[in-house]
Formats: C-alpha cells, structure tokens, sequence
C-alpha cells in the first residue's frame, strides 16, 4: 500500500514521512525585507510627529510645514471642485500666488486627497515625510540592485544613504517635496539606458513622463539630476571618447522626443511659473547666498546619533539646510573608496560629479569654520536663467547621493572577492561602514508642541460671517513668522480666504520681479507681529487708523479672529479695538465684525 500523503506548504500533497518543505530567502522576499526595513526606519525618524501629527511641528521653523499643508488643502480643491491648479487666491487675498512657482506638489498632493479628506493635511503631511524618506531609500536600492551592482547588501547600504543621509534629514521637517526623490534613480538609469537604446523613441517617451512628474514634485531637484547626468556623461566620454561614436545617435533621438513630449505636457504650466499673475524671476538674496561650509562636510547632521546642533550652528544657513554633513568618518571612506577604485572609469566620473557639485555648494563665498577665504564659482553662475532660482547649498545633496553609489560600489567590489580574500576583507569592510555610518544614525525629528486649530475655526462658527468674495483675517495677519492662519484655512480645505501668508513673490507685486518671501507690505501686519512680538501696546493716531481700514477694504475682511491663547492676546486685542473698536468673545476667540467697516460701500 502506498503511505497517505499530506498536504504541503504550497497545498500539494506530499508522502508522510517526507521532510518538510523549507522556507526559501527569495529574492522578493529578501527585497520586501530591505523595504520593510526602510520604512520602519522612516517611521523611527518621524514618530515624534505622528504621536499628534495636527499639535506638533519642527521645533525651530514652523512655517514650511503650514505652507505644505496649505498646499496639500489646495490640491483637495483641485480634485474637488475643478479649482485652476497653478495659482490661487485663497490666500494673499486679493493678489493671490503663483503656485507653480512655489512649489505646490501636486504631483504629491492629489494623491493624497482620500488622506487629506479623512484625516486633513496635518496627517497627509507626515504619511508624505514618511514614505518621502522610506520611497527614495527603496527607489535607490531597487535601481541600484537591477542595474549596478549584483551584491543585495551593497544595493542596500547605497539606497540606505540616499534615503536616509544627514541632508535627506535636516529636509525631512520641512521639505516633504524635496525628500520625495523615489523618481530620480529611475530617471538617472534612464538617462544612462537611452545612451545605447535600440528604441530611443519609447525610451525618450518614458523619460519625458518621469520628468513631468517629478517637474510636479519639485523642479530644483529635477534641474540638479538633469546637471548631474550631464556632468557624469561628460566625464565618462572625456575617459573613453570612442563612446560617443555609438551613444550620440540614440541619445539625440531620446532626448529629442523627451524634450518635444515633456514641453508640450509643462508648456502651459511653465508659462504660468514664469509669466502668468504674480511670477518673479530669481530668489531673494537672502536665499541666493546660502552656501556650505567646508567644515560642514566633517561634522555629522544635527538629527543623527552623532550630530550636535549647537556645534552645527555655523557651518549651515539654518537647520533646514543641513546638506553637506556626513561626518569625517565617511568623507575619508569616500576618499579612500575613489583612491582604491581609481582604475576603474566609472568611479573616476562618479567621483568627477560629486566633487563638482561639492564645490558649487559652497556658494558665492567660500568659509572654512565661518572664516571667509575666497569668492567660489557660483559667483560667476548664480545669475544664469534657472540657476538664478537655485539655493547653491542643495548641490551638497547630489555629493551625498554620489558617495551612497560608491558605497555601493565598494561593497560590491569587496563582496566578490575570491574566498581565500574574503573573509578577512569583508570584517574590515564591515567595520569601515560602521564607523562611518553609525554618527550620521537617524535618530527622531525635534518637534514642538503648536497652537491647536481654534473651535471657532473647526466649528464652522466663521461661516455665519465670511462670503465667497471676503477674507477671515486671522490676528497676527498671516507672514513669514506667524502662518497658523494657514492652518486654520487648511484645516477647512481653504474653505475661505485669508489675506497675507509665507510664499515667494515678486518683490514689489509685479509679475517678473525679482522674488521675496511675503506680499506687498502691509502698514497692519507689520503693527500687529510688532505687537505679537514684544507685547507692548501702541497708541494709534488718525492716520494709522485710517490706512488700518483702507488695507481691511483691500483685502475685503468680513471678521478680525484672535485667539484667546495667542501669545500676547491682551496686548493685541487692545491694539485691534483701537483700530476697529471692541470685539466679542465667542468659544475660543475674539471676533471683530467688520463687514460695514469694510465693505465697498464704507
């Protein structure tokens, strides 16, 4: 007689008796492993936030995540009610901004409207840090294990830098788009691929569509990986000349096709950036000057394991541009790396793009520890068209991604060793990546704890007094250093309008003007901060009561909203009675009703 059988792990039968089918590592498995990783690290670097994503916020700027999160609001309006995608009005009532010229990730955010709707942008927000840090480790590590390097490990140390580097960090409080870069290994490989295409047309097409969408996410970093394969391709030809002869013919008719197709998809929206309502040219100066320190790139990141924010206070233009700190430990793996594998061409270019890139970060003036020594080469770019709109320390970035493929590399190399080699090579690898990866650990986000959206907001009490045409103005009026009036309108899916807000405009409201952050200045938000700021109460006069009420009709106020917690509230309140006259109190505010005041008729 035959023995029963039983049924196996994959449902078919199997003799008794027979061992058991074991548990294979797969290959998907193992990269489901890698991913799993990564994203339990992204949810480590942010879990400060997520235990109260709508109360808590980086805890030195505020004021980058209540414009993301506007921005997140907006793109509910898009999808919902057919709102123009490249410029509103819902705040800077009534100029309006150009929001293809800040930046309104739309490419991230109607994605995320089923998020936004359920749960508001605060929430859309973090999900966007997380999978912002977790994604572009795991693009990294997917391009890199397909295509460069055959060891898993090596594939993962290189998209574990990329993902999660002292710059991907210092960004991650602030710039959920410029951390969002899941599409730029892709779009380098592709780059790299149509340079010996057999289907340059399909391939130029598929080009193109990455980039229109990373044009959506953020176009700085989209105009760094441009300049960086030009800069790498350049340096590979100049070591084998002979390429060109076979690369030039698919690579003309790929970039072609990307051009003629990305232009027609971004020719709307780039006339909109660069010549529609409020448009600038180039940034304020006080951005366009921001560089790194050489000693930046031998100290560790402020939020690592090994960072010291104090010591770093120096050596960057704030602490949401932290782009060139990788710890001395690192830089000298890096050089070493390049020395070890100097024979190789690739390295060599690889190297040749970072150390270009390094230099352009340093800015217009080259400091070492915030000692001035000579005027650097961005003195001689920084007023070339696009690069006019470039910050020069975000170059520091693609160093930090250069020295994540040569890790990789390295690894790599070291892993395919003969066994005799090996064993003793592999050790003081290991240990090579330990000592320079451990200082530069993720550790979580500083965060603070921030004003809670007002009932009178989150009630819906506003509505009894705002119509379509006129703005609640929120007390201080919205600017660069007080933006919880943006949250507020977030909070409602920009359900009204505000006047004011932190933004990039032309400097004196003209289109094509140079850019600074805020709108035209106003005579009432400059009072009111001043107020909100030292606490002291002014005494006003005719004049600044009278142009008080001309700005309040120019910006078509229905109510003045103050909170009754708001720093400084009794000083402020006192300062807006005087203009307006007394408000009254209703749940959580107090609430000036100036619609006769206002209005066209007053």
């Amino acid at each position: 007689m035959e023995a029963p059988a039983e049924a196996g792990s994959d449902g078919t039968a199997s003799p008794v008796g027979a061992p058991a089918r074991r548990w294979r590592w797969t290959s998907r498995r193992r990269d489901l492993a890698v991913y799993g990783v990564f994203l339990l690290a992204a949810l480590w670097v942010t879990s400060q936030i997520w235990v109260d994503p709508a109360g808590r916020v980086a805890s030195l700027y505020s004021s980058d995540p209540a414009q993301v999160q506007f921005f997140l609001a907006h793109s509910v309006r898009v999808v919902l009610h057919g709102e123009f995608p490249f410029y509103t009005d819902q705040f800077n009532y009534p100029d309006g901004v150009n929001l293809m010229a800040n930046t309104a990730i739309l490419a991230l955010g109607i994605p995320m409207v089923p998020v936004t709707l359920l749960f508001g942008p605060a929430v859309s927000f973090v999900v966007l840090v997380t999978l912002g840090l977790a994604g572009t480790a795991a693009a990294w590590y997917r391009m890199l294990s397909r295509h460069v390097v055959r060891t898993p490990l090596a594939a993962a140390v290189g998209g574990w830098l990329c993902g999660f580097s002292p710059a991907m960090l210092s960004h991650a409080n602030w710039h959920p788009n410029i951390i969002s870069q899941f599409l730029l290994p892709f779009i380098v490989w592709r780059v790299l691929v149509i340079t010996r295409s057999r289907r340059p047309v399909r391939d130029g097409a598929l080009l193109a569509l990455m980039v229109t969408a990373q044009a959506f996410i953020n176009e700085e970093i989209l105009l760094f990986t441009a300049l960086a394969c030009g800069v790498f391709l350049t340096a590979m030809l100049v070591q084998r000349p002979a390429l060109w002869s076979t690369a030039w013919r698919p690579l003309g008719v790929a970039v072609g096709v990307c051009a003629v197709l990305a232009g027609a998809l971004l020719a709307y929206p780039l006339y909109v950036q660069f010549a529609g309502p409020m448009a600038y040219h180039g940034l304020s100066d006080a951005v366009r000057d921001y560089g790194n320190d050489i000693a930046a790139f031998f100290a560790p990141g402020s939020p690592t394991l090994g960072g010291n924010q104090r010591a770093n206070v120096n050596l960057a233009p704030n602490y949401s541009e932290e782009n060139a700190f990788l710890g001395w430990t690192l830089a000298m793996l890096a050089v070493g790396i390049v020395l070890w594998l100097r024979r190789e061409p690739l390295v060599r270019a690889i190297a040749a793009t970072g150390v270009f890139f390094a230099v352009l970060s340093l800015g217009e003036r080259v400091s070492w520890w915030d000692r001035e020594l000579f005027t650097g080469p961005w003195e001689w770019l920084v007023r070339l068209p696009l690069l006019d709109a470039v910050v020069p320390t975000r170059f520091g970035m693609i160093t930090t991604v250069v020295i994540g493929v040569l890790l990789a590399l390295a690894v790599d190399r070291v892993w395919s060793l003969r066994p005799a080699d090996a064993r003793t090579v592999r050790t003081l690898a290991v240990g090579a990546l330990v000592a320079a990866l451990l200082p530069i650990a993720p550790m979580p986000l500083n965060v603070t704890s921030r004003p809670p959206v007002p009932t009178f907001i989150t009630a819906d009490r506003w509505r009894e007094y705002v119509g379509p045409d006129q703005t609640l103005v929120p007390i201080p009026v919205p600017s660069m250093g007080n933006t919880h009036g943006m949250r507020w309108a977030a909070s409602t899916n920009l359900d009204f309008k505000i006047p004011g807000g932190y933004f990039l405009a032309p400097r004196n409201g003209n289109t094509g003007d140079p850019g600074r952050f805020g709108g035209r200045p106003s005579g009432l938000g400059k009072l009111l901060e001043e107020v909100s700021a030292t606490g002291r109460t002014p005494q006003l006069d005719d004049r600044q009561r009278r142009r008080s009420l001309d700005e309040l009709r120019h910006w078509r106020a229905a109510i003045l909203v103050l909170p009754v917690r708001q720093h400084n509230a009794e000083p402020l309140r006192r300062t807006v009675e005087q203009l307006v006259g007394p408000g009254r109190r209703e749940l959580d505010v107090w609430v000036w009703d100036v619609r006769t005041l206002s209005g066209p008729s007053a």
